[in-house]
């Protein structure tokens, strides 16, 4: 067998979690032997003779001997303990890539070791995004809207006076490792009884809101369970609901209701006016080295979680590099007509803040003509105004995202939307 194989040298690769501790049990081991001697009035090197000459009196040597061995045996199974955590982590992850176990140190130790996303928005374009980006990194946040009020959601927020969970639960699905299996899991809705329209997801969330106290305690003990690559923080636990003024002036009030009345948003407002950022997420955007804001519903995915004053004046004073991404296209009731600089000037009008993001990416590569459904349903590509989106002094870049899902839906590919994010990132942000 050789001795440096791929195999033997992957062990070797920092951060991996095993190296240190196996170093530990051996002074751990070393440390409880010289115990014992000590204890025993063993002597078995030269060295120990002349240190239990140097000490008089037999009741210290026995005293520092038990002591060594207390600590040694004390450190000898932690250690043990931490290596098998290590051990069963990499075991989880191997099984769920379906890749050996070396492969799996290699592959957790850049993953740990990658940048600090943070990831402002909700819905698919939310879990969409963080799918491919959980392949760059662990170190992910994402920051997700509590203001929906519709479907499940809205049935739990009504019926049990606590936040929807629903985008909650994408993301989470989004960042297990059993992608697949955990998907399913949680998006499976009852059919029957009174339980249809549920999905197990937002039932489960909800069962351990109950259990811990709040939504936020929920979702992370969620995390824990399934053991997510990342973490997903709700923007707000204050009973964040939209209001919407039309551009005919009539006020619309529920996340459900806006986009239902079709008409033009002027104004986008939350109740109450002022809402409090969880401190976890002004943590986490002051510690990011990327954020991203979007993809996702302009008016009721991205901007509420900027009408959390806090946030976006957190955003705009991050050092992070910051880009947010449009929506390839135009979303009916919401963002009829609009272009890239419709979507950009509405986040900033918004927020209030300057420099929340210094580049917008936008989606090339769409064909001529969508599936005839598209146009029925009122969606449209969004229109790349580059001149105006530069006049307000921010950089444009273009990046074939896309792909087409089995129901012939265009969707951003999670793997090249995330690699085309990280790329830029990596190149200084330049274009």
């Amino acid at each position: 067998m050789k001795l440096f194989n791929k195999t033997n040298v992957l062990w070797l690769i920092p951060g991996v979690g095993v190296k240190r501790w196996s170093l530990l049990i051996v002074a751990a081991a070393v440390v409880t032997a010289i115990g014992v001697s000590l204890a025993l009035h063993m002597a078995p090197m030269y060295w120990m003779i002349g240190l239990a000459r140097a000490i008089k009196g037999s009741i210290w040597l026995q005293i520092i001997g038990f002591a060594m061995v207390a600590v040694g045996v004390a450190v000898f199974i932690y250690s043990c303990r931490r290596i098998i955590a290590s051990l069963s982590d990499l075991q989880d992850s191997r099984t769920a890539k379906s890749i050996s176990i070396p492969e799996a140190v290699a592959l957790r130790s850049r993953l740990n070791r990658g940048p600090k996303i943070v990831v402002v928005g909700g819905g698919s374009g939310l879990s969409s995004l963080l799918k491919g980006l959980k392949e760059i990194t662990y170190n992910l946040t994402a920051v997700v809207t509590v203001g929906d009020d519709g479907g499940s959601s809205g049935k739990i927020r009504e019926e049990m006076g606590i936040l929807p969970p629903g985008d909650m639960r994408n993301c989470i699905t989004a960042l297990a490792d059993d992608e697949a299996m955990i998907t399913r899991l949680f998006q499976y809705r009852f059919a029957n009884g009174g339980l249809s329209g549920h999905s197990f997801g937002n039932l489960f969330i909800t069962a351990l809101t109950g259990i811990t106290g709040n939504i936020y305690n929920a979702v992370q003990e969620s995390s824990k369970i399934l053991k997510i690559r990342g973490q997903v923080l709700p923007a707000t636990l204050d009973d964040m609901k939209l209001t919407a003024q039309m551009s005919d002036g009539t006020v619309i009030e529920g996340e459900s209701h806006i986009t239902e009345y079709g008409g033009k948003i002027a104004r986008l407002s939350t109740n109450p006016k002022v809402c409090h950022p969880l401190p976890e997420v002004l943590d986490a955007i002051s510690k990011a080295d990327l954020i991203v804001i979007g993809p996702g519903s302009l008016y009721t995915s991205i901007i509420p979680n900027l009408l959390v004053k806090d946030i976006s004046a957190a955003i705009s004073l991050s050092q992070a590099r910051k880009i947010y991404v449009c929506n390839i296209v135009t979303q009916p009731g919401e963002t009829d007509g609009y272009s890239v600089g419709d979507h950009v000037k509405a986040i900033l009008d918004h927020a209030g803040q300057e420099n929340l993001f210094d580049t917008v990416m936008v989606s090339s590569g769409l064909p001529e003509k969508l599936p005839p459904g598209y146009a029925q349903e009122g969606r449209f590509p969004v229109r790349t105004d580059e001149d105006r989106v530069r006049q307000m002094g921010l950089k444009v870049i273009k990046r074939r995202m896309i792909e087409f899902n089995s129901e012939g839906h265009v969707r951003h590919s999670p793997r090249r939307l995330a690699y085309s994010i990280y790329h830029w990132f990596k190149r200084g942000g330049q274009a």
